[in-house]
């Protein structure tokens, strides 16, 4: 596979046995491109792949945390062949709804699943809007720190598709406000995502670098052994609840409604939402 040199994640180790991986493309807002999603899996499999680290922490550049998938990216930046594989669905060359559903089970759903079991401790730093795709990098992480401005949204139902492809919803905010939260694209704030457990703590903006890494600090004192089981022990019981099968569910539903906008409109999402004054997945400033 060709090798790309980062460009759009920056990886350090700002505490002992803590590794941070940013996101660093503040311009876009943090949007989603092929690229980041690679980049980014490579710095959390380098992170869980090293002994001397034992807790993640996922941040973000800018005054927003992810605008979530990037809608104008081209083709051919899109092209799978340019990255390593680590699913094993594949067929990305193959001729219409298979090729958007290998893909999308390749780098969304498939990526958001592999972070989410990653066996360490891992915290989402989050800052300003995290937008549909974008909820999809913090919800994998197992807990959440937000600043006072932290906003989550998920607009995608006004884009024709029934939520983001990584379905946490239900499990995060609970099944009524997951509801509302995908009919209405309404943000879910702050404090309301702490009321609703979603976030673990809320903090001034100045202040969330320095809890995450305290936090961060806090659970590397702990043997990774006992850590890994713990956190293996949890993720279980939330799958023994049927959240596997609900994922599947979801995704399938999300694969559909590409499918009939491609038929109905030439595209995979409904174009009036990227008609001018619509607010689209970037819609963060």
């Amino acid at each position: 596979m060709a090798q790309r040199a980062a460009g759009s994640i920056r990886y350090d180790v700002p505490r002992s046995k803590v590794a941070r991986v940013t996101l660093a493309r503040p311009d876009a807002r943090n949007a989603q491109d092929t690229r980041l999603l690679h980049e980014l899996n490579d710095a959390f499999d380098r992170a869980a792949q090293d002994d001397e680290i034992s807790v993640i922490v996922l941040a973000a550049d800018g005054p927003h945390f992810s605008a979530g998938h990037d809608l104008r990216e081209s083709p051919e930046d899109q092209a799978m062949d340019q990255y390593r594989t680590v699913g094993t669905w594949c067929g990305f060359g193959c001729e219409g709804a298979e090729r958007q559903m290998a893909r999308e089970k390749e780098i969304y759903i498939g990526f958001s699943e592999r972070w989410r079991n990653i066996p360490k401790p891992t915290i989402a730093q989050v800052q300003g809007k995290t937008i549909a795709g974008g909820l999809m990098l913090a919800w994998p992480c197992d807990l959440i720190v937000a600043s006072e401005d932290a906003e989550f949204i998920d607009n995608t139902v006004r884009m024709g598709v029934p939520g983001a492809e990584f379905f946490q919803h239900a499990y995060e905010v609970g099944v009524r406000k997951a509801k509302e939260m995908l009919f209405t694209a309404q943000p879910v704030t702050a404090a309301q995502a702490l009321t609703l457990g979603m976030v673990n703590q809320v903090v001034a903006v100045d202040q969330l670098e320095s809890t995450v890494l305290a936090l961060a600090e806090n659970i590397a004192q702990k043997p990774l052994f006992a850590l890994k089981l713990a956190k293996e022990a949890v993720n279980t019981a939330q799958d023994a609840q049927g959240r596997v099968t609900a994922m599947s569910t979801a995704f399938a539903m999300h694969q559909l409604a590409h499918t009939h906008n491609l038929a109905v409109h030439g595209s995979l999402i409904d174009p009036s939402f990227m008609r001018p004054g619509a607010t689209n997945e970037r819609g963060a400033k």
